[in-house]
């Protein structure tokens, strides 16, 4: 575990006029924080779209190895259903892990997976976002530092959304917030719906980079599936539906997040540039 080592000198008064030295040794712990990578073959929209060739690489080889290149994790993991994004993985010298069982949600994949590790927060990347930074993941985990951190149980990562064929594609999850950032709802439909045209809206899309406190993706797993979550099949529903706030996390674009084969185009002419 990492720890910082905090040495106190104290001067004490010794007999025949010798002083002596004591060293109190205090240590403070360190937030430890891993990045987990769900990845589930056959996705519904893109079947086998991990394992898509994306330049020299695979999609779900750039998203690990961009997320280990951070340097901001104690540990980096895939955690796949595949025994082939497995080998992918390990193969090329990175760290992977079978689930055990099948799973609903990524939440709930690497909630097993982490059930033994020992730390304090949670990362889910999701394996189709080959181009993730560390700028955004490093906002994300110091909204949990500091006194203001304390209380937060689960961040996310959002960016503007102008296009308005994005903002009308049921593809691009849009999410709500208060004046604090605060979530207060995640949807497919248009949010908000746009009925005074005089008001200048922002709008907001959900990018799929979770963080968690151990605890609350534990127990995450505990839940039953939340109407609203099956209604829209967006997992961190549940935690609103739960009483859990999410902390929003505005950052700038990340890239081109892969879910169907035009995604994946779009994003080989963004790996060109």
């Amino acid at each position: 575990m990492p720890l910082f080592v905090v040495r106190n000198i104290a001067i004490v008064p010794g007999g025949h006029g010798q002083r002596s030295t004591t060293t109190a040794i205090s240590y403070l712990r360190v937030m430890k924080s891993i990045a987990m990578i769900p990845a589930r073959y056959a996705a519904t929209r893109f079947p086998a779209k991990l394992m898509q060739q994306l330049g020299p690489k695979t999609v779900i080889r750039h998203t690990y190895d961009n997320t280990v290149a951070t340097g901001l994790f104690d540990e980096v993991m895939v955690v796949t259903d595949s025994e082939t994004i497995f080998s992918e993985i390990t193969n090329n010298g990175g760290k992977a892990r079978m689930s055990k069982r099948p799973h609903e949600s990524g939440s709930d994949r690497i909630a097993e997976a982490v059930a033994d590790i020992d730390t304090d927060i949670v990362v889910n990347v999701q394996g189709d976002e080959p181009f993730v930074q560390q700028k955004p993941l490093e906002k994300l985990l110091n909204v949990f530092r500091g006194e203001e951190g304390r209380s937060v149980q689960v961040a996310t990562l959002i960016q503007e959304l102008k296009d308005p064929a994005n903002i009308a594609d049921p593809n691009y999850v849009k999410v709500a917030v208060d004046k604090n950032m605060n979530s207060l709802m995640f949807s497919r439909s248009v949010i908000p719906y746009a009925r005074n045209k005089d008001i200048v809206i922002t709008y907001y899309e959900h990018i799929g980079v979770y963080a968690f406190r151990k605890k609350a993706l534990l127990n995450f797993t505990q839940w039953p599936i939340t109407p609203l979550e099956a209604a829209e099949k967006i997992e961190c529903l549940r935690y609103l539906e739960y009483g859990v706030p999410i902390k929003t996390v505005l950052t700038d674009y990340m890239g081109v997040e892969i879910d169907t084969p035009e995604d994946l185009v779009k994003a080989e002419k963004l790996l060109l540039r």
